[in-house]
């Protein structure tokens, strides 16, 4: 089942907590609920079923003195072929130092060039 198979099924109280989780980029579960502006029970229901579907990491975490969970977005499917050039990955994507002058990035761009064509 795709991402966007799952989201379709989800509630309304689920998709804004989803939504919250991915705009914030990661939120502890003690100031979720409470941004959603729902019972801390109702809160850790749409986290756990969340969680359950893949779309969140859900980890145990001390906030504030407090035992909570951190919620942050699962990766999603990503798409790499912006990186690509025909079977060459971007020189920039590595350790080593790439300038605009190096070897590397110049036969990248020679290869994104002909891939056009």
């Amino acid at each position: 089942m795709s991402v966007s198979d799952l989201e379709a099924d989800l509630s309304e109280d689920e998709q804004a907590g989803l939504e919250l989780i991915r705009e914030t980029g990661g939120i502890h579960q003690s100031n979720f609920w409470k941004e959603l502006d729902v019972s801390s029970r109702k809160g850790s229901r749409i986290a756990e079923s969340l969680e359950e579907s893949g779309l969140i990491k859900r980890e145990e975490t001390v906030f504030e003195g407090h035992n909570t969970y951190y919620l942050e977005p699962a990766a999603r499917d990503l798409d790499f072929s912006l990186l690509m050039a025909g079977d060459m990955l971007s020189p920039f994507i590595g350790e080593e130092e790439v300038d605009e002058q190096s070897d590397s990035f110049s036969q990248w761009l020679m290869n994104l060039a002909y891939e056009e064509y």
